[in-house]
């Protein structure tokens, strides 16, 4: 597991713009059993999350539609919590950093890391802007 002081700025970066931090297998479900857009997006010490991940999730929040819910877990810290998201996920397997759109509690949109890896920013802003258009 890695160290609060490592993990909590990156939390930061999402919590910092409206995402709700899931720490419990409890949070997690009862998030997605809301109506509507739960974006989830699974956070990650790598550099993919940091050079791309993140920033790109952030920026594809300036759309006209986005979802109505933003939550995060956190992979490596969460552990429980990541666990159960990634029961939600399935039948993708475990990927970290990850980012998951749900409606009305169904996975109706999943990017792996390695459509995360060697992306930028804008790529994945863009990519999640047409999600977000078609599912919000």
């Amino acid at each position: 597991m890695y160290p609060e002081t490592l993990v909590t700025p990156m939390k930061a970066e999402l919590t910092g713009v409206g995402f709700q931090d899931l720490t419990t297998p409890e949070s997690v479900d009862s998030a997605l059993k809301n109506e509507g857009t739960v974006l989830m997006v699974v956070n990650s010490v790598c550099g993919c999350a940091a050079g791309a991940c993140r920033p790109g999730v952030k920026l594809s929040l300036d759309n006209e539609k986005k979802p109505s819910q933003l939550t995060t877990v956190f992979a490596g810290f969460d552990e429980e919590a990541v666990n159960t998201a990634r029961k939600h996920f399935a039948p993708y397997p475990p990927s970290s950093p990850a980012i998951a759109l749900f409606k009305n509690g169904e996975l109706v949109h999943f990017i792996e890391r390695h459509n995360i890896e060697g992306r930028t920013a804008a790529m994945i802003s863009e990519h999640l802007k047409m999600v977000y258009d078609e599912f919000c």
